[in-house]
């Protein structure tokens, strides 16, 4: 079993966005019993609340529901759970290392880490541009498949 932890600021926008694609792909792969698939955020603000409205219309687009998802904290204790910890960008790792204590195994990425070009993802809370924080999280999510389907 693969256990993955996708990790952004609040847990409304991005993280769930990319827990709720991979576990898509990973359905229409026929993956799903390989998988634990979850996310979280680094920050207080949004715990508990649903996930944001631009990111259920873009899923809902596709055809995926995030029904059921409200925002949860990461802890310390996800660095023993999960065998990967993927932020969104570059800040989020910061926080993330900052939360988890270190990175001793060397399971904390950037989703973005697993595309031919590395980069941060935009946050929609801020740029209102789901479309493009959509298209980041698709060319990552389709990396870090490939990447743990071939480790195996």
């Amino acid at each position: 079993m693969i256990k993955i932890l996708f990790v952004c600021h609040g847990n409304i926008c991005r993280s769930p966005m990319a827990e709720f694609l991979f576990r898509d792909m990973i359905r229409k792969n026929g993956l799903q019993d390989k998988f634990t698939i979850a996310s979280a955020a680094t920050s207080r603000e949004e715990l508990g609340n649903p996930v944001h409205y631009g990111t259920v219309q873009k899923l809902k687009e596709c055809g995926i529901s995030t029904e059921g998802k409200y925002a949860t904290l990461m802890t310390k204790k996800d660095y023993e759970k999960y065998d990967y910890l993927i932020g969104m960008e570059q800040r989020n790792v910061k926080n993330m290392l900052r939360i988890l204590g270190g990175d001793p195994e060397q399971k904390v990425y950037r989703l973005l880490d697993f595309s031919e070009s590395p980069r941060d993802i935009a946050d929609p809370w801020y740029t209102g541009n789901f479309d493009r924080t959509y298209e980041d999280i698709y060319e990552g999510c389709q990396g870090l498949l490939e990447e743990v389907t071939r480790k195996g």
